[in-house]
């Protein structure tokens, strides 16, 4: 008998793995042919596709052929962002992305704080800001009219790639720190991020979130966002672990 209930607890636990898209390395799949019921909402909108490239007879565009292991954000580039529905705290992601001529997205750690992805390429190192391709976003006001307050952290170096190719991000976020009474006693940080193999931050202090996001509540867990309503962009090979310094 206790044969038994081991083998339905082992078959339990394989069972909620799977639907979180979870593998034998504590990965989370969240874009993938492996992944589970990973985001909130309705999807309709978004395409599964297994090749994707600039489109033909308009580079701003992406052309899909159906399939389960990529991401496209619908036919005009402008499909709701994906989130998590589970939340994280210290979070290791790797993914990688496509984007159309002059497109635009970003991956935000606990919905807050953006890496941003854009159409880059050729930009000169010196002339970088964290509104380019691997920058951290800068703050900005919303209403009456979008308007950036500074230029937020620029990548170290430009590594994008051009539009219509695949690009990898990686990137180690540690979440704020909260004292027992929600005071707030460290900010968050990306500890290392690296884009095409480049190193782009390491040890960078994020004093608030990014975006217009500046001045909203921080917590110590919240959702992966990809950006989805800015312009064309695919995903494949997203995943995401709890991250541990040992």
């Amino acid at each position: 008998m206790r044969h038994v209930l081991l083998l339905s607890c082992l078959l339990s636990l394989t069972g909620l793995a799977a639907a979180r898209g979870e593998d034998r390395g504590g990965w989370i799949v969240l874009v993938g042919e492996n992944a589970g019921d990973v985001w909130k909402g309705k999807l309709q909108g978004w395409l599964k596709a297994d090749v994707v490239t600039l489109d033909e007879k308009n580079e701003k565009r992406l052309s899909v052929t159906p399939g389960k292991a990529i991401m496209v954000n619908g036919k005009n580039g402008r499909e709701p962002d994906l989130v998590t529905k589970e939340h994280f705290g210290d979070l290791e992601l790797e993914m990688e992305f496509l984007i159309a001529k002059g497109s635009n997205s970003g991956v935000k750690f606990n919905g807050l704080y953006e890496i941003q992805i854009l159409d880059s390429h050729g930009k000169k190192d010196a002339d970088l800001t964290g509104d380019d391709c691997g920058g951290i976003y800068p703050r900005a006001t919303l209403t009456p009219k979008y308007k950036h307050l500074d230029k937020g952290i620029p990548p170290k170096k430009n590594a994008c790639k051009k539009a219509g190719e695949w690009q990898k991000l990686t990137a180690i976020f540690i979440a704020p720190r909260f004292d027992k009474g929600g005071k707030k006693t460290a900010n968050a940080r990306v500890m290392r991020a690296t884009l095409n193999g480049e190193v782009i931050h390491e040890n960078v202090e994020l004093k608030t979130p990014t975006g217009h996001n500046y001045t909203r509540e921080e917590t110590a867990r919240g959702p992966l966002l990809l950006q989805g309503d800015h312009g064309p962009v695919a995903f494949r090979n997203v995943r995401v672990r709890e991250y541990r310094k040992d």
